[in-house]
């Protein structure tokens, strides 16, 4: 049971795409419905099949769609006595958790990072208490959100995020993309990220803020930010009123199938942020990009205790800065693209998400 998975993009739409992808590829016969509140029969859904069966309640009235999909739910526990019941999001937790607690079958929570990090209202927190197991994509977030709800740690399971390796790869740099952006001959910075007011935890001011000193050693550096939203004029004024807004270039939105292409442009990922795991950190490292990262967040499972990448204060533009040289120097292991693509697909490639989902699920049943 999810919100939105097909008509929206984002991190966690991609988690369970991919949860989808690997429950299909399990050689078992195992069978699902899947109750989606706020997609509709029309969107594009390459996973309907015998395996997984879809049922879409969006509407023009949010409180119909809650209301279509509760019905329709309670009247298939009823009927189908379903072995057990996966809730995608801790907002719909409430209403799994009362008709499975009612019904005594058990159920999972799926979570993803910032939004169990605070206390909960108490109906998410009960019924998450109540679950038989949460779902989290990191060792910060399950420490986080027990910390904050009073969950027991050992009900909490770890399903990190997956990169797929032959989507994202190394390669050349794209010459028409470096004309595009002006980019040729310069190091060039990236990060993807929504640029929304309300997520200036990403950290692409503070890297704008960075750019002086790196400057001063490599003159040439430049920084492309992917993404779109209504933080972009505050970003533009912070680099103008800077005196770097020559080094920053706003791509705007890109499409996926494009992304690959922009990360090659990439001589350093840099993102000093907050997030719940941070997909976009193996993203780059499959393609061969040095990463940098906040140190206080989920980040620290894609980059290894710093292991795979750097992690700095995420609001510190001289950490930043630091960081930024010594990637763009290239002496250091983490810089070694070859090596890092191959540690990222081991640890987080799709064959190693799908054992992890395997094992999962099937311990659910023992």
């Amino acid at each position: 049971m999810f919100i939105q998975v097909f008509e929206q993009e984002g991190g966690i739409q991609s988690y369970v795409k991919d949860i989808f992808r690997a429950y299909l590829a399990f050689n078992e016969p195992l069978y699902a419905e899947v109750f989606l509140l706020r997609d509709s029969p029309s969107c594009s859904n390459p996973f309907e099949s015998e395996r997984l069966k879809f049922h879409y309640f969006k509407s023009w009235s949010r409180q119909l769609e809650r209301v279509s999909m509760t019905m329709a739910l309670f009247s298939h526990l009823v009927r189908q006595r379903p072995q057990y019941v996966f809730c995608g999001h801790v907002n719909l937790a409430p209403l799994v958790g009362m008709l499975c607690q009612f019904l005594r079958i058990p159920y999972t929570v799926m979570t993803h990072g910032k939004e169990v990090w605070q206390p909960l209202p108490t109906a998410m927190k009960t019924n998450l208490q109540k679950a038989a197991q949460i779902w989290t994509v990191s060792r910060y977030t399950r420490q986080v959100a027990c910390a904050n709800n009073n969950l027991d740690p050992n009900k909490v399971k770890l399903l990190p995020c997956a990169v797929n390796g032959h989507d994202f790869s190394p390669g050349v740099k794209s010459t028409v993309l470096l004309a595009r952006y002006g980019l040729v001959g310069a190091k060039v910075l990236m990060t993807v990220a929504r640029l929304w007011s309300g997520d200036i935890y990403k950290g692409v001011d503070v890297t704008i803020q960075a750019l002086a000193q790196i400057s001063n050693v490599f003159p040439e550096v430049k920084y492309l930010v992917i993404g779109r939203g209504d933080d972009q004029p505050r970003l533009a004024q912070l680099a103008q009123d800077l005196g770097v807004a020559d080094r920053v270039i706003f791509a705007g939105f890109v499409l996926k199938q494009e992304l690959v292409e922009h990360y090659r442009l990439a001589d350093a990922y840099v993102m000093p942020s907050q997030e719940g795991f941070g997909i976009v950190y193996l993203e780059a490292m499959a393609c061969g990009v040095p990463v940098l990262s906040g140190d206080a967040d989920g980040s620290a499972d894609p980059l290894q205790d710093g292991k795979l990448g750097w992690r700095v204060p995420h609001r510190d533009p001289n950490a930043v800065a630091a960081a930024c040289i010594e990637i763009l120097k290239g002496d250091d292991q983490r810089c070694d693209g070859q090596w890092l693509r191959e540690q990222a697909i081991a640890l987080f490639g799709i064959d190693a998400f799908q054992k992890r989902l395997k094992e999962q699920l099937f311990s659910l049943s023992h």
